[in-house]
């Protein structure tokens, strides 16, 4: 992820303590915010009854470390295939698909592979949780492992693979079918902008919209950098203003909204080719990582800046965001 826009509390805060709040990534300060509905109606919201959701957060920060020893991740790399087939081993007997094909960069070709794997419900639609687990192209050789940026995603949604395999036992679950997205090549491979960015979803997105998935898809749910020790999850003004009002509430059911939408950005991530197709989404991301996100995209991007009291909050958060979901009858247009 790169593009983002600083919300106005953000930039008040910068001007009135004195803080320097230049961003250090090579795009871009800010992107125009996807237009969404202006008056969005109250939201059908079921009563909030059974236990919470939980995860195991102890696994999956041990899936965090596990991701992180494969080291440099980007596209083209052994690394990248090693951890692709470690995602795979994991999902043995879960219904998964590849969405494989070749991409045309500004350094080349190389191959993608989308990772979708699959747990059907009863209700008719499908709600997609998704995030990337390429490393950064650019910085290749320099150590860099992605910690967060790419390591937090790839193992929360292992999580939810147990999570969701341990609901079904062999019948469908209650709500409605949710797939499981690992998207590839995610990060530019020279320079962050609309043509060397989110080359996976952006062939993902023209599939399902060709096929007619896109029109069965109720939520999309994205995941970017959600391993902060500091967490503060941002509003995303390029998100679907109703969604992301359900993830706030999910939120604030289990007691985790002082972690929710302090800030408001907009932010240029996997889900816009999504939004562009009419595909409800929602970007759940903490873009400032460490003091004027110095972490982001360097180096420093280690597992010591990460916590899996972080992955318990927004895993937890998630999966009631879907539960949710689940029970909203109608959800709102899309």
């Amino acid at each position: 992820m790169k593009w983002i826009s600083l919300g106005l509390v953000l930039a008040l805060a910068c001007t009135l303590g004195g803080f320097a709040c230049n961003q250090t990534n090579d795009a871009p300060q800010s992107a125009p915010p996807v237009a969404h509905e202006a008056n969005t109606p109250p939201l059908n919201l079921p009563p909030d009854s059974g236990p919470p959701p939980t995860i195991d957060a102890d696994r999956a920060w041990q899936y965090v470390k596990e991701v992180v020893k494969f080291g440099e991740r980007p596209i083209g790399s052994a690394n990248h295939k090693k951890l692709e087939e470690y995602i795979l081993e994991h999902l043995k007997g879960d219904e998964v698909e590849s969405d494989s094909f070749t991409a045309d960069t500004v350094e080349g070709k190389f191959p993608v592979h989308n990772i979708i794997a699959k747990y059907p419900g009863a209700k008719d639609g499908i709600i997609v949780i998704a995030g990337h687990y390429d490393t950064n192209y650019p910085l290749r050789g320099t150590g860099y492992v992605g910690a967060n940026d790419g390591g937090s995603t790839t193992a929360i949604l292992l999580e939810f693979a147990n999570q969701l395999r341990g609901q079904l036992r062999g019948k469908k679950r209650d709500g409605y079918t949710v797939w499981l997205l690992w998207t590839d090549a995610e990060e530019a491979v020279r320079k962050w902008s609309d043509t060397d960015s989110l080359y996976g979803t952006k062939h993902l997105a023209a599939r399902w919209q060709q096929d007619g998935t896109a029109k069965k898809i109720k939520a999309f749910l994205l995941t970017d950098m959600i391993g902060d020790a500091d967490l503060d999850i941002d509003r995303d003004d390029n998100s679907t203003r109703w969604l992301e009002d359900v993830v706030y509430e999910a939120a604030s059911r289990l007691g985790y909204q002082s972690h929710f939408f302090v800030r408001n950005n907009a932010i240029d991530d996997d889900h816009l080719p999504f939004m562009k197709i009419g595909v409800p989404c929602a970007d759940i991301i903490d873009i400032d990582y460490g003091y004027n996100d110095v972490f982001h995209h360097t180096p420093q991007d280690t597992i010591d800046k990460l916590s899996p009291k972080s992955l318990e909050i927004v895993g937890s958060v998630i999966l009631e965001t879907v539960r949710i979901l689940d029970k909203m009858d109608p959800l709102p247009p899309k």
